[in-house]
């Protein structure tokens, strides 16, 4: 019995704290906040469904060149190791070429680097 009386006077309790809520909010503003609570959901949901919409559409592209990428990239990985071949074997022969001829070269060619192209493996 003292239970029961103990749960119904937790329940009226609650509902007079509750009651002293309504009062100190006018339901005016309640409406107002829950209007703008649901334009914003509203909102949100839109910007969800666009940026889902671009998600999908970005993959399918992606799918669309990803095998393009890949042979593009093997392709410039091919003609930077040729190009590094081949100035390895342009530097040597100015070097034979010097030894030999040691006016062949403007003096200030020499000393300078021969290898101009920016390193492409040092971020910037």
């Amino acid at each position: 019995m003292e239970e029961l009386s103990e749960k119904e006077s937790r329940k009226l309790g609650s509902q007079e704290v509750s009651n002293e809520f309504k009062t100190l909010i006018n339901s005016q503003d309640l409406n107002t906040l829950n209007h703008l609570q649901h334009t914003v959901l509203g909102r949100l949901q839109d910007s969800n469904a666009v940026l889902t919409h671009f998600n999908d559409f970005s993959e399918h592209c992606f799918a669309e060149i990803s095998g393009d990428i890949t042979r593009n990239t093997r392709v410039l990985k091919s003609v930077k190791s040729d190009l590094d071949y081949i100035f390895q074997k342009l530097r040597s022969m100015k070097s034979k070429i010097s030894a030999t001829y040691p006016d062949a070269f403007p003096e200030h060619s020499v000393n300078e680097v021969t290898d101009r192209r920016p390193d492409l493996e040092m971020p910037k």
